[in-house]
């Protein structure tokens, strides 16, 4: 079955990554503009949707200020003229993802397609090329994989060297939803094909199965590194803890969610000191930043541009958090993503990390439509603000509690979901009452009320992703 890769864009993609990873900030910004000229040209040459919106800005030079940011909705709209390809239709597409049995295959014999999960809308459909895979596959090997101990630097020149880097020498296992044309699945159904080691030696193990269930696949298959959602991965940490699971993975890799750092320690410890490591990705963009040594997230920017911004999309300094984050594909020539409006509230800083690298570092906080919005104390009228991250942070590290669920149901009251139950939930709610109070009120917030659920099982998306955040 035909898969998208070629070996020459492999070998020159690995070939530019490890070399702009020890860049000048001012070669990544050359590299990075000159990317962003090819995309605005492929954009107004190929893309009548583009072509449109691009043309007040033209005779401005290859720059983003004066383009108009879109909206997933807006592009979905109008996907058949949005892309550069006239043979990809959305009906076609749509078709395509709805049948599970496809998942990894190439669509027309050239072009890797996922969906995004859809919580909050209909979901996103995304076509990728063997050139932007190319990028994808490499930043993934060189940046984010921690290296094994048979690992050489020398072994990534190859052609094939970073399918050698994501997998030879290591049994993987990735935890996830597997009913779903999702980005993470797509991926990596998509390598396992490529590369015949991979197929033996990489595994998919279903989320939404049983937790014995899982336990007991992930106890038989004995994987070296381990990759899925920060909450399942705490999840997984408690089967270990307990002695049920019985795994040593040399490493943790988590996506798709926010990793506290007490969660990070508890899935540590009870993998034998085991590296952990985090990502941020989105089917718009799948390697965003990448975690290194010291704990730092580092965005990919000579792939990548991201404005971070206020509510009125007006640019916000590094080192203040925005209200959501404008992203532009450089990688992507087919599916333009230009300013395109992610949703999420970050945080660009503007001091170097102590790993030395030249990439910037970067703060998610979450979902901009997942705030918690309560009445402010001190300003009548107006309301405060309170982030899932740092909400899930509070109950984490203060509590000690992984597995729960937070609902907003009204301006003054939360509902905690626990699948503890009796004398055990009592004290977990209690607990957790008392440290989420002081938290809105040390932000500024009106007294809350929060709510206990007992004995309730924490429900996940198709996406297989923890729904931690519901909102009134």
């Amino acid at each position: 079955m035909t898969s998208v890769f070629d070996p020459l864009h492999m070998q020159a993609a690995t070939l530019d990554v490890m070399a702009a990873t020890h860049a000048t900030p001012s070669l990544l910004a050359q590299r990075q503009q000159q990317r962003l000229a090819r995309l605005l040209d492929a954009a107004r040459h190929g893309s009548a949707f583009y072509r449109e919106r691009l043309a007040p800005a033209a005779g401005r030079g290859h720059h983003l200020a004066h383009v108009p940011h879109v909206t997933r909705a807006e592009l979905m709209g109008d996907f058949d003229q949005w892309v550069t390809d006239p043979a990809l239709r959305l009906d076609e597409l749509r078709d395509f993802t709805a049948d599970d049995t496809r998942v990894g295959e190439a669509w027309l014999g050239r072009y890797v397609v996922w969906e995004s999960s859809g919580t909050s809308s209909k979901p996103g459909v995304f076509v990728q090329d063997a050139p932007a895979m190319a990028v994808y596959d490499a930043l993934e090997a060189v940046r984010h994989r921690v290296a094994g101990r048979s690992s050489g630097a020398g072994r990534l020149f190859g052609p094939f060297s970073a399918l050698d880097a994501f997998g030879a020498g290591d049994r993987t296992a990735m935890v996830t939803a597997t009913g779903g044309h999702f980005a993470s699945v797509v991926s990596f159904e998509r390598l396992r094909r490529v590369n015949p080691w991979l197929a033996k030696s990489a595994r998919c193990f279903s989320l939404l199965q049983s937790t014995e269930a899982l336990v007991a696949a992930l106890n038989e298959f004995q994987p070296t590194v381990l990759a899925t959602y920060p909450t399942a991965a705490a999840l997984l940490a408690d089967e270990a803890a307990a002695g049920r699971l019985q795994i040593r993975p040399r490493c943790v890799m988590t996506g798709g969610e926010a990793l506290g750092a007490a969660a990070r320690e508890r899935v540590r410890r009870s993998f034998d000191g085991a590296a952990v490591r985090s990502s941020y990705g989105a089917s718009e963009f799948l390697p965003i930043a990448w975690e290194c040594a010291h704990g730092h997230l580092h965005v990919n920017e000579d792939w990548v541009i991201l404005e971070p911004v206020d509510e009125h999309y007006r640019p916000v300094p590094r080192g203040q958090p925005s209200h959501t984050v404008l992203l532009t594909n450089l990688a992507n020539l087919v599916q333009p993503l230009i300013r395109y409006d992610l949703g999420d509230q970050v945080t660009l800083h503007s001091q170097r990390c102590g790993c030395g690298s030249p990439l910037p570092m970067l703060d998610v906080g979450g979902r901009r439509d997942d705030v918690l919005r309560v009445p402010s104390l001190r300003r009548k009228g107006e309301t405060v603000s309170l982030l899932p991250m740092a909400l899930c942070t509070v109950v984490e590290e203060q509590c000690g509690l992984f597995d729960f669920q937070l609902q907003q149901r009204d301006t003054h009251t939360l509902v905690l979901r626990v699948p503890h139950e009796g004398d055990e939930a009592r004290a977990v709610i209690d607990r957790c009452r008392d440290a989420l109070q002081h938290f809105a009120t040390a932000q500024g917030a009106e007294p809350i009320r929060v709510l206990g659920e007992a004995g309730v099982v924490v429900p996940r998306g198709r996406s297989g992703k923890a729904c931690r955040m519901l909102m009134a």
